[in-house]
């Protein structure tokens, strides 16, 4: 159970402290390149809902994938006494852990930066739609936020536009049009997630000797 806590804490840290960083240094949008590398950028955005910022369903979608990551780390927890009464492998508990943070982080986001933030991505009831803010956010007392509990929306800063380019004007539909790979703006939860994913894929047959048990 220590690694499972030591995992989970050096990765929720990371996590928050490079949200944190940016919310309080980024205008919404910003972008800079790292290391003078135009393929590495830090570019600050929000989203309400899934990894890579995807999301769905208004405010409701929002409450339903909060609650459905509360009852999946739950039910994380639960496994883990399981496999380590059984003495599971590390192959299975480290991914498995590095999931289970990237769930949390992302929780954490969506449930409490509405209250801890100053300013923020928010819902407009009367439009339906999700709306964005100018200048760059400050901590506030709990409860003194943009916004309510469960309605804070979570931040994205990892941008690896490998390509970014224009298609020539001589090809076909796409001519002059702008081509970006890979677009999607993500951050260090959803990092860990993947690559949890990833490591329990690849060693699965050491993570799973007997079959998947759960």
């Amino acid at each position: 159970m220590k690694k499972i806590i030591a995992i989970t804490v050096l990765i929720l840290l990371l996590d928050q402290f490079s949200k944190i960083y940016v919310k309080t240094h980024f205008y919404l949008g910003e972008s800079v390149n790292v290391f003078g590398l135009s393929w590495f950028k830090l570019t600050f955005v929000e989203n309400p809902g899934m990894a890579y910022g995807l999301h769905f369903g208004g405010l409701w979608g929002k409450y339903t994938l909060i609650i459905l990551r509360i009852v999946l780390a739950i039910g994380m927890v639960m496994l883990f006494k399981k496999w380590l009464r059984e003495g599971a492998s590390n192959y299975l508990i480290i991914p498995m852990a590095m999931i289970f943070a990237g769930a949390i982080g992302n929780v954490f986001d969506g449930i409490f930066y509405g209250v801890i933030f100053d300013s923020g991505t928010f819902y407009d009831t009367a439009s339906g739609r999700w709306i964005d803010y100018s200048g760059i956010s400050k901590l506030t007392a709990f409860g003194h936020g943009y916004s309510d509990l469960m309605k804070g929306c979570v931040v994205d800063m990892l941008h690896f536009p490998l390509v970014d380019t224009t298609w020539p004007d001589w090809v076909p539909i796409f001519g002059g049009n702008r081509v970006e790979f890979f677009k999607y703006i993500f951050n260090i939860a959803d990092s860990s997630i993947t690559l949890g994913a990833l490591f329990l894929y690849f060693f699965r047959r050491k993570a799973f000797p007997n079959g998947l048990d759960f």
